[in-house]
């Protein structure tokens, strides 16, 4: 870690090198960020996630609690606003696109036209699968790439008197990045075992996976979601073929069964 830092530190002498005095704060931003992405802990990551959800919270069409769509979310999925060892939340945005993504602190967007396409099983895996991006830490990954990508952005920027414009943006475009840079493919294939294995705690089968992904696969590569590497096709024909996995998922103990099933008794929704 100090070899990489000290080489981050002479890239910042280099690009502040060629700056004008008013864009050296610009670089000099430029080579932090270079740092943080390889420096990045636990809880700084989580703080970033936050922001960022925030951010495409505002962006986007939320369902309020009373919504059909918001109301089946719900049901899905609140036993499972802490598991694993990680604390989740769960929103619909009412959207006709077929897409989810989730959070490095948790948070996992859902769209109404994803949701149309689904049923409840099928659902439940994609909701495993961006849980499962969520336990692996393939999030923080990104993080960190983004956080060199806006590094070099920033240096750029120093360099044609762009400052204002980026610094405005900077928010929005780290967002964007982290939401459509693909994950490799050992990282959707470990997503996609979690899925599976999310789906076998619950007393299913991998069948909802299956057909969760063809669906995905007719839909075309318009989205995050679908654009993935490899393809959605793909990944299904493997799950056929092998669903194996190497570390199980952990089911909801009786109690905390027991405590949702009495909170979905409660005649007010959650959130209200």
């Amino acid at each position: 870690m100090g070899r990489t830092v000290l080489c981050f530190s002479l890239i910042l002498f280099l690009l502040t090198a060629g700056c004008e005095d008013t864009d050296i704060g610009l670089a000099t931003q430029a080579g932090m960020d270079a740092v943080r992405a390889v420096s990045l802990d636990d809880a700084e990551v989580r703080r970033t996630a936050v922001a960022l959800a925030q951010q495409f919270d505002l962006k986007n069409t939320v369902a309020p609690p009373a919504n059909p769509y918001a109301r089946r979310l719900q049901r899905l999925t609140r036993v499972y606003r802490e598991f694993d060892g990680h604390p989740f939340n769960f929103k619909v945005y009412l959207s006709p696109e077929a897409n989810a993504f989730a959070m490095a602190d948790g948070s996992i967007r859902i769209s109404s036209g994803l949701m149309d396409m689904l049923d409840d099983g099928e659902l439940l895996f994609v909701i495993g699968h961006e849980m499962g991006h969520v336990v692996e830490k393939h999030i923080k990954k990104k993080i960190m790439l983004a956080y060199a990508g806006r590094a070099v952005r920033k240096a750029v920027a120093a360099q044609q008197g762009e400052a204002g414009v980026i610094a405005r943006s900077a928010l929005g475009a780290l967002a964007e990045t982290l939401v459509n840079a693909q994950f490799s493919q050992q990282e959707e294939r470990a997503a996609d075992d979690y899925g599976v294995r999310f789906l076998e705690a619950k007393g299913l089968g991998v069948a909802p996976a299956i057909s969760a992904l063809t669906k995905l696969a007719a839909t075309g590569n318009d989205h995050s979601l679908l654009s993935s590497h490899p393809a959605p096709e793909v990944r299904a024909t493997r799950l056929r073929e092998n669903v194996s996995g190497s570390r199980p998922v952990a089911k909801p103990s009786l109690l905390r069964r027991v405590v949702v099933w009495l909170q979905g008794l409660w005649p007010f929704e959650e959130g209200k």
